[in-house]
């Protein structure tokens, strides 16, 4: 049951996310992409921790997307061997163009109609298990 659960929330969360120049990649890169955001100057290892993807994966994509241009990377002054990791400027006026859908439509799409308390109940479920099990630094 939890697996089926993790797959359909998944795909709720790939359906949240805005139509754009993202939005194509794999679930993967977005992923990564998306911890770099919520948690910028984080190192690779961090990133790796995070989100349970290999180190190798990890560095791969952040390597990719500094070639595109949309994160940055620096050495972490207190430790030179690790590499630190932050969306360029670019990301950031990327995220400030696209209107973010509301996770209200997807929930309503999900549950088959717009039902005012069975969304509230799913928002607060919701809250509780990503407060819960979500790593946050």
């Amino acid at each position: 049951m939890l697996y089926l659960l993790g797959r359909r929330l998944m795909k709720l969360g790939e359906d949240a996310i805005p139509e754009g120049g993202f939005h194509g990649l794999p679930a993967s890169a977005r992923t990564i992409l998306l911890d770099v955001i919520e948690h910028p100057g984080s190192s690779i290892g961090d990133i790796t921790e995070r989100t349970g993807f290999l180190q190798s994966q990890v560095s791969g994509a952040v390597a990719r997307f500094r070639a595109e241009g949309v994160l940055e990377t620096t050495v972490d002054p207190a430790d030179r061997r690790r590499t630190l990791v932050a969306p360029s400027a670019n990301i950031r006026e990327w995220g400030r163009s696209r209107p973010v859908a509301p996770i209200d439509h997807v929930i309503d799409r999900a549950l088959g109609g717009d039902d005012v308390e069975a969304r509230a109940e799913v928002l607060a479920m919701l809250d509780g298990l990503a407060r819960r099990l979500c790593v946050r630094s």
